[in-house]
């Protein structure tokens, strides 16, 4: 069984094995993850989807990727050349540096030499993951801002306001998975649902990691940062080639990486499912449990096409306030239930059963009660609702313009005119006709 241990001894060809072999793992699985996504979207909305380059259109993916790379490339001429040219690079790097900690099987013969499924592991392996992904956003941030256009400024913004704070919820939602490991390590936390997966104990943490990385990935129902209707496209809009290509790879191998570390928290990594571990010896043995992992991973990539295909976009505020408001207090309250029942297990020697009944049933009716309360609006002051509304216009959660306000007909130059400028020059002009 492969641990911290079994790392840092394998041979430089091994290394370089393996590192090819990550590489070229996740270039295959984002081109047929592109493919799979059209065709399931496709049969969703009664299409065929790509079907004429390859068997079943498999073709389709690569394809596409040797004509962007094939197509003119465009620099905007407001443009910050250098940091135009590195935003997608410092993208797509960090989308590849985070698989090499995901333990893909047990420990092999690779031409003699026994070695672990997985490039490497640290005692932090799970911390290595997602400052990985937060490093992506740099690069999305700096293509905003080195496009030299609002529209991409404004979508770099969001994905940045959308990283913090869904970030936030993910790491609330493994903090309870380290509980029950003991240990931040990928290959130790696998090692550790040997007998039973942290799914099943730890349920709502799956649930808050589940929406918290479709936020993190900027996927719909959360893919507010590419929102077309206000944004064009976002962060990319003034990108297109090789550069946009590189934008493309990196979403879609993030995909894959959070799916593969839902596998590796939450349903046992590379472990044999259904408890086929139990009745068949080998099957956790050797090179198969690679398509065990492999199968977790597109079920869970699966999901992420389903909620593409079925759920609209959300409004940015309810977005950030269900991050910030639902996400972030239920996963800080089920970490304290999750520790409680831990302490009571080890010191008291208390059965889940009675943990459940005694701990968590109680915490559950208060976290019920707590998100079921209405929320109270602030009182009005000065005459004026808390968005400038006057009193007799119905009270909405965004501002909306006053009903009463005044255009004048010509403005002298770049001048701005307030509202009450507006005022006295519609006065003036009513006084002069008259």
């Amino acid at each position: 069984m492969p641990n911290l241990d079994s790392f840092g001894h394998d041979v430089w060809w091994i290394i370089l094995i393996k590192v090819v072999a990550v590489f070229a793992i996740l270039v295959v699985m984002t081109l047929f993850t592109i493919w799979l996504e059209r065709r399931v979207v496709g049969r969703m909305q009664q299409r065929i989807g790509p079907n004429r380059v390859g068997p079943q259109g498999l073709l389709q993916s690569l394809a596409d990727g040797l004509k962007l790379a094939f197509k003119e490339d465009i620099m905007p001429a407001l443009a910050d050349k250098p940091v135009y040219f590195l935003a997608p690079i410092i993208a797509a790097i960090p989308a590849f540096l985070a698989f090499s900690v995901i333990p893909l099987g047990p420990e092999v013969s690779i031409f003699g030499e026994r070695t672990a499924l997985q490039l490497t592991d640290v005692p932090v392996g799970v911390l290595i993951v997602l400052a990985c992904s937060s490093m992506g956003v740099y690069g999305i941030v700096l293509a905003g801002w080195a496009s030299g256009s609002t529209y991409p400024l404004l979508g770099s913004l969001r994905s940045a306001a959308q990283l913090i704070s869904y970030e936030v919820a993910l790491g609330l939602a493994i903090v309870p998975v380290f509980l029950y490991a003991g240990s931040l390590s990928t290959s130790e936390v696998v090692a550790s649902q040997q007998n039973v997966w942290h799914v099943f104990p730890l349920f709502i943490s799956f649930v808050i990691f589940g929406i918290a990385v479709v936020g993190e990935t900027n996927r719909a129902p959360f893919d507010l940062p590419e929102a077309e209707s206000e944004l064009v496209g976002g962060f990319h809009t003034e990108y297109s080639s090789l550069k946009f290509a590189l934008f493309f790879l990196a979403e879609y191998i993030n995909i894959v990486t959070v799916s593969a570390l839902a596998t590796t928290l939450f349903l046992g990594g590379w472990r044999a499912p259904f408890g086929l571990g139990t009745i068949w010896a080998g099957a956790n043995e050797g090179w198969l449990p690679i398509v065990w992992f492999l199968g977790k991973v597109f079920a869970f990539i699966f999901v992420f096409i389903w909620l593409r295909g079925t759920l609209p976009r959300l409004r940015y505020d309810q977005f950030m306030q269900f991050g910030w408001k639902v996400l972030v207090p239920v996963g800080l309250l089920w970490i304290v239930v999750v520790a409680s029942l831990r302490t009571l297990s080890r010191e008291y020697d208390w059965s889940f059963i009675q943990s459940v009944l005694f701990v968590g049933i109680p915490l559950g009716v208060v976290l019920v009660v707590l998100l079921l309360l209405p929320e109270k609006l602030p009182e009005p002051e000065d005459d004026e609702t808390l968005y400038g509304i006057v009193p007799d216009q119905p009270v909405t959660s965004y501002p909306i313009p006053p009903m009463d306000l005044l255009i004048p007909t010509k403005v002298a130059g770049d001048r701005v005119v307030t509202r009450a400028g507006a005022a006295t020059a519609n006065s003036a002009a009513e006084d002069s006709e008259t």
